[in-house]
């Protein structure tokens, strides 16, 4: 079950602030609630992963995680999300854009407390610097994990020094959330799996002096993210596979 956000402090600023109107309306929000769950064969069950989770090995049913989509505004008022670009000697998905976070631990008392440690162990974000305001319907991968984004703002900005782990993190980054609703810089790449055909979104994505491929999971989650956050549609058609919501 997804468990609600922290009961942290709440950071307070003027209502006119459009961060701090945006909470106000993210703490409201109720995920849908989720498909009803469908029978899988034996060869599912067994289906060794296909080329958008070719790195991810085989985990137990029950294992679980969670990712922190940390939103602040930029210089130009707009809103961004914190990324990063996964360090090439990790043995699952080397050098590929990710959301920070991570496997549940033991000690971990919830989806909140996983996001925010990991965050913390990846990218140096100390969990005082933002407000968890909801969290969104966790997704299914088909190696048997459930992944559990947690949605969360970064008021200061400046507050936070990003501060990578090499063993992870190669490179922190940002973008803005409005282009995963956009169709520009898109690209859709056809898969198929267990005779279900399906779309991945991939969005380019350029900085001063690096380019970046957002795509598969980490496009789906913030393509919902900023559909939540914008209230409409993305301008394309998504056509993401069923067992991500199963």
């Amino acid at each position: 079950m997804t468990t609600p956000p922290s009961r942290a402090p709440l950071l307070t600023l003027p209502d006119s602030h459009g961060l701090a109107a945006l909470a106000r309306r993210l703490r409201c929000y109720k995920p849908p609630p989720p498909p009803p769950p469908s029978r899988k064969t034996d060869r599912q069950q067994h289906e060794t992963p296909g080329s958008s989770e070719k790195s991810v090995g085989r985990r137990p049913k029950s294992w679980r995680a969670a990712v922190l989509i940390c939103l602040f505004e930029g210089d130009d008022g707009s809103l961004r999300v914190l990324l990063t670009k996964r360090a090439s000697t990790l043995s699952i998905n080397p050098g590929e854009v990710s959301l920070p976070g991570g496997k549940q631990d033991e000690g971990d008392a919830d989806d909140v407390a996983t996001a925010l440690r990991e965050a913390k162990e990846e990218i140096g974000l100390d969990p005082s610097l933002v407000e968890v305001v909801t969290v969104l319907q966790p997704y299914a991968t088909r190696v048997g994990i459930t992944l559990v984004p947690v949605v969360s703002i970064l008021f200061d900005k400046n507050a936070y020094r990003p501060a990578p782990s090499p063993a992870e993190v190669e490179v922190i980054f940002d973008a803005p959330l409005e282009m995963f609703l956009q169709d520009r810089n898109r690209r859709a790449e056809e898969a198929e799996w267990m005779g279900e055909k399906y779309l991945l979104q991939h969005f380019d994505y350029q900085t001063a002096d690096k380019k970046y491929d957002i795509f598969g999971l980490t496009a789906a989650i913030l393509i919902r993210v900023a559909s939540v956050v914008y209230q409409r549609l993305p301008a394309f058609t998504e056509g993401s596979p069923k067992f991500w919501h199963s």
